[in-house]
């Protein structure tokens, strides 16, 4: 079984999207947080409703909540959801 989402958790999760997947938090900025100009992202914090988002925008700091379209309900159901998320993104930004 997954891990509940925990701070610590959430804190996991964060670190490794900035650090390794940054094109895809930033492409969530655009698209789910409807912030088309953003030019860098950072999750701050992730929770089962949503993730709060550190942004760039036209130079400025602009921060900003994502809500997923249904409750986490542990660590794999987010692993899940953000790789949903970032192909959907993907595809809306295509067409």
């Amino acid at each position: 079984m997954a891990d509940p989402i925990t701070p610590e958790v959430s804190q996991r999760i964060c670190t490794h999207m900035n650090d390794d997947h940054a094109e895809a938090v930033t492409l969530y900025a655009k698209v789910y947080g409807n912030l088309p100009e953003a030019t860098a992202a950072r999750i701050a914090a992730i929770d089962p409703e949503g993730m709060d988002l550190d942004t760039q925008v036209n130079g400025s700091n602009t921060s900003v909540r994502i809500t997923f379209d249904h409750v986490l309900q542990d660590s794999e159901d987010a692993h899940q959801t953000l790789i949903a998320m970032v192909k959907q993104a993907r595809q809306q930004t295509k067409s």
